[in-house]
């Protein structure tokens, strides 16, 4: 089951998240930021910053910027892996977990209020 937009339509939608995050009591990430978090929470493995920079094809340095902001904000940790103490593993919070849930709800919130979105057929 897919749901198919034209591009006026997901912008629509895009705009009515985006409003309703701006909305949100909490962090004002960026989109480098919200991708971060989104990885290390939708993808079930353990992330470093090495494997966050190659699979999002964004420079260390780049991925370790997101990361102090993330921290900062209690949305993810750093942990250093007891197997290899030179690497440093970014796990998920409770918090982080709290607002992605937020997310997910105004992304259904969006979806719903916006007429010209129909729900998926099957």
């Amino acid at each position: 089951m897919s749901l198919k937009l034209s591009a006026s339509q997901a912008l629509a939608l895009w705009h009515g998240i985006t409003v309703d995050i701006l909305r949100m009591q909490g962090p004002d990430l960026s989109t480098r930021q919200i991708a971060v978090l989104l990885t290390v929470y939708l993808e079930d493995r353990p992330h470093t910053v090495r494997e966050l920079s190659s699979g999002l094809q964004i420079s260390k340095p780049a991925i370790t910027r997101a990361l102090d902001r993330l921290c900062e904000d209690g949305l993810l940790r750093r942990k250093t892996d007891d197997k290899d103490r030179r690497s440093v593993l970014i796990q998920r919070t409770v918090k982080g977990s709290v607002f992605l849930s937020e997310i997910g709800d105004a992304i259904q919130r969006a979806a719903d209020s916006n007429p010209n979105i129909s729900a998926p057929t099957s």
